[in-house]
């Protein structure tokens, strides 16, 4: 059973990250220009003058937050924002979308055309101060996350309707040979969203248009779905004390009057428990 834990409608909610030393959400609103959380029960954002969409946590205090010109380093007390790495920032037409840090202390992130413009996008790690790209031509970057026992990462290219799997080296994490398919949602009519690996090893999949976060095995078999009352759910994190709450970002973006007048909950952040339990975060190591 899904609850509403935030009623500020975002354009494009993504990027739900548990801070695990705060115990705090935060997520974006990436056509808002604008990272949100609640403290203490109340809402509070913070504006940029650029798309941002994902980050990870380096300390209590420092978010490295993606924006579609680089990575940086902000500070939550400060609100002090320094480039760490720059990011396309010679191409005006891509911003950063999905991201996540990896178990080795790095940041993986996706890029995207603003339009989506077929294969405009790129998904790179960023590793002891260097950012190397990993899979280029990707039309929508998504599902970024990571194998419990660090054997594999996962990634979409949502327009393809491919959840794709990279075996990794233990010592560095960085990608062996080629990714292979993990899950073909082709015939389903399924469009990957955003992803998080449980402490299982299943994966929680949103499902754009869909209205749903999809649970696999690591064997990619079905396991089973959460509902959310919203068309485009769009990234799932584990959070709350003991990490067994799943909270979903959902976006209005494309949807008419008439259907967000139906459901307002559109573009609302949720909440679901009883769904399984979640892996901590990892610490970006800057």
């Amino acid at each position: 059973m899904s609850r509403v834990f935030d009623d500020r409608p975002c354009e494009l909610g993504e990027g739900p990250l548990w801070h695990p030393n705060r115990k705090q959400l935060f997520w974006f609103d990436i056509l808002g220009k604008r990272l949100m959380t609640q403290e203490d029960g109340e809402p509070r954002s913070w504006q940029f003058p650029e798309h941002v969409s994902a980050a990870g946590w380096v300390d209590r205090d420092t978010l490295l937050i993606a924006s579609e010109t680089g990575l940086w380093r902000f500070n939550l007390a400060t609100e002090d924002k320094d480039l760490i790495a720059p990011l396309e920032v010679d191409n005006p037409v891509t911003r950063s979308n999905d991201g996540r840090a990896d178990p080795w202390g790095g940041f993986w992130i996706g890029t995207m055309g603003k339009s989506a413009e077929r294969g405009a996008g790129s998904i790179y790690r960023f590793w002891r101060g260097e950012v190397q790209r990993l899979v280029p031509d990707v039309t929508i970057s998504n599902a970024i996350c990571f194998a419990p026992d660090r054997s594999c990462a996962y990634f979409t290219d949502t327009a393809t309707k491919l959840v794709m799997r990279y075996a990794l080296n233990p010592e560095t994490g960085w990608p062996i040979g080629s990714p292979s398919v993990f899950l073909d949602l082709r015939m389903d009519g399924l469009n990957p969203d955003g992803a998080v690996v449980d402490a299982e090893g299943s994966i929680w999949i949103a499902q754009w248009g869909a209205s749903r976060v999809a649970g696999y095995s690591d064997a990619g078999q079905f396991l089973t779905a959460v509902e959310f009352p919203a068309a485009h759910t769009s990234c799932p994190a584990f959070g709350g004390d003991d990490l067994t709450t799943l909270f979903c970002t959902t976006a209005r973006q494309g949807l008419d009057v008439d259907t967000l007048n139906a459901q307002p909950t559109n573009g609302m952040t949720f909440a679901a428990t009883a769904v399984g339990k979640g892996q901590t975060e990892h610490r970006v190591i800057l």
